[in-house]
C-alpha cells in the first residue's frame, strides 16, 4: 500500500523546520513518497512576500537532494483560496485513497483545527501526521483537543488500517520560522543554516525579502514569463 506524504504551507520560505518536520513524519510513517504543495492564496494570513514563481522554486531546491519527494504545483493551478480540503479532495479524484494520504502538519498549527474549512469532515479525507514544534510539545495535543483524542495514536502505524487517524510523532524540529527568515533578510543578516544551502543561494541571487517592494516588482515580472514553464505549458 502506497504512504504518500502531504506537505502544505505558503513556503516563503520553505527552512529547515518544514524538512525536518518531513524528515520524522518519513521515517517514523514508512512513507514511499511525498508531495510538497506551495499555496497559492492562504486563506488565514497575509499575501506571501515571494512570487508563486520563486516560491515554487525554493521547495523544488529544497527537495532536490531527496528521490522520494516532489514540488508539486496542484495549489498554484488553482487562482482560488489555497484550502487543505480542497486539495485532499482533488488528490482523491487523481486516483488516492484516504488511507494512502498523510498530512504532515505542525502540533502549533494543528491546535487551530477546528477553525478549518470542512471540519470535522477533514479529517476524514488523510492520515494527520502532527509534528511536535518548539514550545508545543506533542504530549499536549491530547489535552488541547480533547474531543480528538480518541482518534490519536502513536507510530508505527498498522499497515491494514484504513481509518484515517491522528498521528503523533515526537520528533525534534529547529525553533526557525519564515517570517524571521524574511526579518533577519530584511535587516540584511545570514539566513544560512536555517533553509537548505541552494535556497539560500536562491534567495540571495534574487534578492528576495531584502526590500519587499523591489521583490514583488521582480516576483511579477518574472511569474508571467515562468507561468507557462510551471503549470507544464511550455
Amino acid at each position: 500500500m502506497k504512504r504518500v506524504g502531504i506537505m502544505g504551507g505558503t513556503f516563503d520560505p520553505i527552512h529547515s523546520g518544514h524538512l525536518e518536520a518531513a524528515s520524522a513524519a518519513e521515517s517514523a510513517l514508512k512513507l514511499t513518497s511525498l508531495l510538497v504543495i506551495p499555496s497559492n492564496v492562504p486563506p488565514h494570513r497575509p499575501p506571501p512576500l515571494a512570487s508563486s514563481y520563486h516560491r515554487f522554486a525554493m521547495v523544488s531546491l529544497a527537495v532536490a537532494g531527496h528521490s522520494a519527494w516532489n514540488a508539486s504545483d496542484l495549489e498554484l493551478r488553482d487562482s482560488a483560496r489555497s484550502v487543505t480540503s480542497a486539495t485532499l479532495q482533488k488528490l482523491h479524484a487523481l486516483g488516492y485513497a484516504p488511507a494512502e494520504l498523510f498530512f504532515i502538519i505542525g502540533a502549533d498549527a494543528f491546535a487551530e483545527i477546528m477553525s478549518w474549512v470542512d471540519y470535522p469532515a477533514i479529517l476524514g479525507y488523510a492520515h494527520f501526521a502532527v509534528v511536535a514544534r518548539p514550545g508545543h510539545p506533542i504530549a499536549d495535543v491530547p489535552q488541547r483537543l480533547p474531543a480528538l483524542a480518541s482518534r490519536m495514536v502513536r507510530p508505527p502505524l498498522e499497515s491494514s488500517r484504513r481509518d484515517p487517524l491522528i498521528v503523533l510523532l515526537d520528533a525534534p524540529t529547529s525553533d526557525v520560522s519564515s517570517t524571521a527568515i524574511r526579518e533577519r533578510r530584511a535587516k540584511g543578516e545570514s539566513v544560512s543554516g536555517l533553509v537548505p544551502d541552494l535556497v539560500r543561494q536562491h534567495i540571495e541571487q534574487h534578492e528576495l525579502y531584502s526590500s519587499p517592494a523591489a521583490q514583488r516588482l521582480a516576483g511579477d515580472s518574472t511569474s508571467a514569463a515562468a507561468a507557462g514553464r510551471l503549470h507544464g505549458k511550455e
